[in-house]
């Protein structure tokens, strides 16, 4: 199969994916009557919606073989992209709790100390009982954007999502941006990093259909590596990349571990603090929303949220009790903090970024709350500086788990009637791609998609004489910085 027809494959089960959502997607209460009422039909659309999700998980792997440019892989991103903009959300409902938090600034209601039950109304009922009183956990960036585009949306549900999916939507596009560019600097393969790192499936599933805040994130965050791994930085790089730093942990708190990479490049610690601090105070007091945000950041951990440790709190509860709840997730957090201690120990060896991306895994598979999506936490920094085709293996095989773990309504597979409906679907999927491939999933140009190019085997950040040769795969782009740069840039892994 072409990398062409891999590209349509996967677009055709985007749109079969959207079209799903309609019926068996995270709907509102009341779903808009231009929609209408496809509920009754949700069996049926979740087997095509897993159907298409198949044909996308399929047309990845097929899409990750050696070859295409820059330009290619835009494209595929953008065609497996724009269907889920205008599906209604899918995944998670965690985009109404966005648009009732943004009612709440909008209305000058402390979103740190109250939670979206103090709105009341329409936007709030569409969020689940178990986060009706509980405060934002999310930094003043994010709210003010939210109050933003509560502004504008009003009691719209509709134009609420849309706005929340457009600032999703910002931040892939700097991930599509950055992170080529950020694999290069690391002496990384780039197109096997845009490959596992921003055409992952997780992307448009969970950060486009999803319209999750990690996208803004994750994309602030790459763009503030690559700013510090520039080749000849100054003061005023880096103070600029602990900004954008800073700006990506004031949406999300696990993103301020990337300060760690920008005061090694520095060599500075305190320099890196004291902007980091600056920028927390402006933006703080620009937003208006006060220092709450610092006594509300435990407030996803919730008793009913899954993880590994809150997964092993239940089988211990009948002699443990709740206690047990409380012991495995400190266990979860001490394991976590041990693995980024030996990553950021061994980062001469490994690298910045790669001991970025580890440390951030471990937070997401070994913290208190673990989602799908929150695997791109490491995964994105992982991608741009990874050159073991055994871990682009294991993770690339792990995303495609992650991506059927979540059913399209936001929830896991708890009837067996919706995992029996689920699995047909899949399979479904995985047969249309044989008849079309003529090959078994197991053999075949796929297996490029891990292999990547030749890199130094214990590469690190401080850089030499090696490049990495970038001019195949900017594929004829215009211009010298779009979307890769100059055609050579020193290899720093």
């Amino acid at each position: 199969m072409s990398i062409g027809r891999a590209r349509l494959l996967g677009a055709a089960g985007s749109m079969l994916l959207a079209g799903s959502g309609f019926a068996a997607g995270a709907l509102p209460i009341d779903p808009p009557a231009w929609w209408g009422d496809w509920r009754p039909y949700s069996l049926p659309a979740l087997l095509f919606g897993y159907f298409g999700l198949a044909l996308m998980l399929v047309a990845w792997w097929w899409a990750g073989r050696g070859e295409g440019d820059a330009r290619s892989d835009l494209i595929t991103l953008g065609l497996w992209c724009l269907p889920l903009v205008a599906a209604p959300p899918m995944f998670s409902r965690d985009v109404y709790s966005y648009i009732a938090q943004g009612a709440m600034v909008s209305a000058s209601l402390d979103v740190y100390t109250n939670g979206v039950s103090t709105l009341g109304g329409r936007l709030a009922a569409q969020v689940a009982p178990m986060w009706q009183d509980t405060p934002t956990p999310y930094g003043p960036v994010f709210v003010g954007i939210c109050g933003l585009i509560a502004t504008v949306a009003g009691t719209k549900l509709t134009v609420g999502v849309l706005g929340m999916r457009l600032t999703a939507l910002a931040g892939v596009a700097l991930l599509a941006f950055f992170v080529p560019r950020l694999a290069a600097r690391c002496g990384a393969d780039p197109r096997a990093a845009f490959w596992l790192g921003v055409l992952n499936p997780l992307v448009p599933l969970h950060l486009v259909a999803g319209a999750h805040n990690d996208a803004l994130m994750l994309g602030l965050l790459a763009a503030g590596i690559y700013v510090a791994f520039g080749r000849a930085p100054g003061w005023r790089e880096f103070a600029f990349a602990a900004v954008l730093v800073t700006l990506a942990a004031l949406i999300k708190a696990p993103a301020a571990a990337g300060l760690l990479v920008v005061a090694f490049r520095w060599r500075s610690a305190w320099r890196t603090a004291a902007v980091a601090a600056a920028t927390t105070l402006l933006v703080t007091i620009l937003t208006g929303t006060g220092f709450g945000w610092i006594t509300s950041l435990s407030a996803p951990i919730y008793k009913h949220s899954w993880s590994v440790s809150s997964a092993l709190g239940r089988l211990t509860r009948p002699f443990m009790g709740e206690a047990g709840m409380r012991f495995w997730a400190w266990c979860g957090l001490i394991a976590a903090a041990l693995i980024a201690l030996w990553a950021w120990r061994n980062q001469r060896r490994i690298g910045a970024v790669y001991a970025l991306g580890l440390s951030l895994a471990a937070l997401a598979v070994l913290g208190p709350v673990t989602r799908p999506w929150y695997a791109l936490w490491g995964l994105v920094p992982i991608a741009a500086a990874v050159t073991s085709p055994a871990m682009r293996r294991y993770c690339a095989i792990g995303s495609t788990a992650l991506a059927l773990l979540v059913l399209p309504n936001g929830f896991g597979p708890t009837d067996p009637i919706q995992l029996a409906v689920a699995g047909y679907g899949v399979a479904l999927g995985v047969l249309v791609w044989l008849a079309l491939s003529g090959e078994p999933l197991g053999r075949g140009p796929w297996l490029q998609a891990v292999q990547g190019a030749p890199a130094p085997e214990q590469p690190d950040d401080r850089g030499d004489d090696r490049a990495v040769d970038l001019k195949s795969y900017a594929g004829g782009l215009s211009g010298p910085e779009w979307p890769l740069g100059p055609a050579r840039w020193p290899a720093r892994r």
